[in-house]
């Protein structure tokens, strides 16, 4: 759809106004091209034809009043008792701060169909306006603040000094299979808790990520929180493993204990075969008993983990006691290095907002590093901005990033997951009954490992 086809529909439409099926498509263009007033001009028009449309088509009309901020037409064209209508309406509703009726007609629609459930619409319609005044430099500003608590003054802070941007899915490059899982067993649930739990299937649980080093188990971590828009809590080793016995596994429960507090909340354990490895080659039962307290924590038995996230990664699964692996405890993720389109991806992520030249071609630098982590592809932009900077001092002009650098640089920066996948090919062939490394058998058959 483009604007000349548009201006076409809107001509057709005036010779033919009573063409509902016409000025339905004149909305969903006017959606599309985002030309929102052009749309409300045609709807505004209408008397009683409005009144034949389906609920489908009211829907899309009054997706383009809320968008147009016209939310008195989006009521006057979204008549229906459908779901998807009820919903519209109460956000037309809320922006005329009609907000008891909203929420209101939102509950109606969730009782009708729970899927269309939305946190952050949620989070509006319980929002309290709260008056502000702050005071510097000889002026007086008056601030009106949503709030979504009783605390204003830290909601107030918040606004003033916002927390840092989170990471999400957007800044993982590739690993659209495993997003795709994740997004399934775990944002989801989180996202749509009513539909869940119409299922009995709870937000939370665990996932063990695993693969070689370098290739994003950490940063897809940090980007699952994002998304579920919960706490993160990284835990590092440091953070649990004490000389006392008896006091790491105090430090993990108040670590769950917090967690659990704060839900929906992610904990994320690097490196668990640390703290979580093959009991039977302990010699001390300090650290055996370590690895029981985490089983009893995952379990839940005298807690409730609802909400509760729990992310690992691991470098060595094979080290991993086979009980974290367990149905119910964690699910195991393969994250494999990044195939070409993923390279180009990340290598186009470590280009934004440095100086690159047009010739530069990220799908011709994804070509040529092949078996390249994450981490790799990282070192070898580095490189290349190393080589462009002392260029640029040498010649006293800015040089950008050209291919000879990445050519130069690639003869410096080499990949580092060969010996993983050589390790892990080791284990796949020989301890693979359960199929726990079919993942792994089947990436290194298809690229020939």
């Amino acid at each position: 759809m483009n604007h000349a086809t548009l201006k076409t529909l809107i001509t057709s439409y005036n010779a033919d106004p009573g063409a509902q099926g016409l000025l339905m498509a004149i909305v969903r263009a006017c959606l599309e091209l985002e030309e929102y007033q052009t749309g409300l001009e045609l709807l505004a028009n209408q008397d009683a034809g409005l009144g034949r449309l389906s609920p489908e088509e009211q829907a899309d009309a009054a997706k383009l009043c809320l968008k147009g901020k016209a939310p008195e037409l989006a009521l006057s064209v979204c008549l229906d008792g459908d779901p998807r209508c009820l919903v519209l309406r109460a956000r037309a509703l809320l922006e005329l701060d009609r907000r008891k009726e909203a929420r209101d007609l939102y509950a109606s629609a969730l009782e009708k169909n729970s899927a269309l459930e939305d946190l952050h619409f949620e989070a509006l319609l319980e929002a309290k306006a709260v008056e502000q005044t702050c005071a510097g430099k000889g002026k007086v500003t008056h601030l009106r603040v949503m709030a979504n608590g009783d605390g204003d003054e830290p909601e107030l802070n918040r606004l003033l000094a916002p927390p840092e941007q989170p990471v999400t899915f957007e800044d993982v490059g590739g690993l659209d299979g495993i997003k795709q899982q994740i997004r399934r067993k775990i944002i989801l649930p989180f996202q749509k808790p009513a539909i869940f739990q119409k299922f009995r299937k709870k937000a939370g649980g665990g996932i063990l990520l695993y693969g070689p080093p370098g290739c994003g188990k950490t940063l897809l971590a940090k980007a699952t929180a994002g998304e579920c828009q919960a706490a993160f809590f990284s835990v590092a080793i440091s953070d649990i493993l004490d000389m006392y016995v008896g006091e790491s596994e105090r430090k993990l429960n108040a670590i769950f204990e917090n967690a659990r507090l704060e839900a929906p909340s992610v904990i994320f354990f690097d490196e668990l075969e640390a703290i979580g490895g093959k009991r039977r080659f302990f010699s001390e039962g300090a650290s055996s008993n370590l690895v029981s307290q985490f089983l009893y924590e995952l379990d839940g038995y005298s807690q409730n983990n609802q909400g509760l996230l729990v992310l690992g990664a691991t470098n060595a699964p094979w080290a991993v006691d086979p009980a974290f692996c367990r149905p119910g405890r964690f699910d195991r993720v393969f994250v494999p290095p990044p195939d070409r389109e993923a390279r180009e991806r990340i290598i186009e992520i470590h280009l934004k907002e440095r100086p690159v030249a047009d010739s530069l071609s990220p799908k011709a630098l994804a070509k040529a590093t092949g078996g390249f982590s994450g981490a790799d592809l990282c070192n070898l932009v580095e490189t290349a901005c190393d080589f462009a900077i002392d260029a640029s001092l040498t010649s006293g002009e800015e040089r950008p990033l050209t291919s000879e650098f990445f050519q130069t640089a690639l003869k410096e920066v080499m990949p580092t997951i060969m010996e993983w996948l050589t390790t892990a090919g080791k284990y796949a062939g020989r301890a693979n009954e359960s199929g726990q490394y079919n993942d792994v058998l089947e990436f290194l058959t298809k690229h020939g490992q």
